[in-house]
């Protein structure tokens, strides 16, 4: 008797559903034994039925998942066309080099140019644009925000300023009102780097649709996970080509995997000094990179996003309640705010020990990590003292203090949806226990 194998994936999908299940519930929250990370992925069956389901396919590139997610991201982020990634690193490097590409012609980013950027947050931000043969200009950053302070960016402009790429703190909006102004007034490119804040909105829009170019990660950290990935999108039909390119090798040929001759003249081009006739598939416009994600990916990618609006919630739901739970010790600690007219989506909660405080950033975070609290400190904390920065070509515009402040006296811990509210009282609860041996 020969089997049905259309029957036979339908019941390893039940299987699968099942198995999820009972391998991987979550388990209460223990206040002697249950750690409290910082962040981690929340997922359930029907994750691990589409991952399934796309391994099934045998499908190992790009597919029908990555095409469904890639519309659905469009709409998620407001925007004209989405592009997914294997990295959000990736998709910061797209997104700069986007900036340098021929097809932009005069107004395409020269070696020298310079680029506008934070001196605190998370490297990949800036590595492109050393990458790119472009001189990162750092400005300072601003406390309780933690994003650039924009009352001094006028003063790091000069002739050879070309763009503006910043990160999205922990999910709090820049003051993307005062940084698309001065964008427009001096003819500048916008990147925004949306990895840490998928769903933030600042004065109702949503964040990564005021530029050129947003990006985001799906690192099993972030907003919602695909294990590696990220993407770009953009509302732009030229960037969208450029960055298309520049995802797959290079090519000037946009057909997708699988598929042949969708500009019906395959055969018919001439480009470069490439003779008359050579195969579209193999004329390349672009020093690229094959930078796609897999379909399995994709697959967990899409069933996340129906999770998307809860995580927000419960991402800003713990943020609320972590603030007032931490009121009592502001003369200690600095505590976070939003920037006026951004609605976040919390990556983190950051915390700031305050200079004149009766301890040390170094003796909470050790008191939390011993009562299995997660901690972070803010990313790379002042970018230009990291190791990697001796000899590279950049330019600090202004002073540093508070970047500074951030490198020595700043950490941040978790908001994100798997922490319950049992999670969150119990930090409350340590932060007080500490405090009572200074009070």
């Amino acid at each position: 008797m020969t089997e049905d194998p259309t029957a036979l994936r339908a019941e390893i999908l039940r299987l699968t559903a099942r198995y999820a299940e009972l391998a991987h519930g979550v388990k209460p929250f223990n206040q002697a034994s249950s750690p409290v990370p910082v962040s981690g992925k929340v997922y359930g069956q029907e994750e691990m039925v589409n991952l399934v389901d796309s391994a099934l396919d045998f499908w190992l590139t790009t597919g029908r998942f990555n095409d469904a997610f890639e519309q659905r991201l469009a709409l998620a982020t407001a925007s004209r066309y989405a592009l997914t990634v294997n990295s959000g690193s990736s998709a910061n490097l797209l997104a700069v080099t986007a900036l340098t590409s021929p097809v932009l012609g005069a107004d395409a980013l020269q070696p020298g140019d310079e680029v506008i950027t934070c001196a605190t947050g998370f490297p990949t931000t800036v590595n492109p644009i050393l990458q790119n043969g472009l001189v990162p200009v750092f400005v300072d950053v601003s406390l309780p925000t933690y994003n650039i302070d924009v009352s001094i960016l006028e003063a790091a402009i000069t002739p050879r300023t070309r763009a503006v790429a910043l990160a999205h703190t922990l999910g709090n909006p820049f003051d993307l009102s005062a940084i698309t102004n001065l964008c427009k007034r001096h003819g500048l490119y916008l990147i925004e780097d949306c990895c840490d804040a998928l769903g933030a909105r600042y004065d109702g829009q949503a964040v990564g649709s005021f530029g050129e170019v947003g990006t985001l990660s799906f690192y099993p950290a972030h907003h919602i996970t695909t294990g590696e990935g990220g993407a770009v999108f953009t509302n732009s039909s030229k960037f969208k080509r450029i960055l298309e390119s520049l995802r797959d090798w290079g090519r000037d040929c946009w057909c997708a995997p699988g598929n042949d001759n969708t500009c019906k003249q395959r055969f018919s081009w001439q480009l470069g000094g490439l003779p008359q006739g050579y195969d579209h598939k193999y004329i390349y416009s672009h020093a690229g990179y094959n930078l796609k994600m897999t379909d399995m990916q994709a697959a967990i990618g899409l069933t996340q996003l129906d999770r998307l609006d809860g995580f927000v919630a419960a991402r800003n739901a713990n943020f609320r309640a972590l603030h007032d739970g931490l009121k009592p010790f502001e003369s200690f600690l600095v505590l976070p705010e939003a920037t006026p007219g951004g609605e976040p989506s919390w990556f983190g909660f950051p915390l700031t020990v305050r200079p004149d405080a009766p301890f040390s950033r170094a003796e909470l975070v050790q008191h939390l990590n011993e009562a299995r609290i997660g901690t972070r400190y803010l990313f790379g904390g002042n970018l230009i003292h990291q190791p990697y920065m001796r000899g590279k070509n950049f330019r600090v515009a202004t002073p540093t203090p508070n970047a500074d402040l951030v490198m020595n006296n700043t950490f941040w811990i978790g908001v994100y949806p798997g922490l319950s509210s049992e999670h969150i009282g119990y930090m409350i609860d340590q932060f007080s226990a500490f405090s009572k041996s200074y009070v």
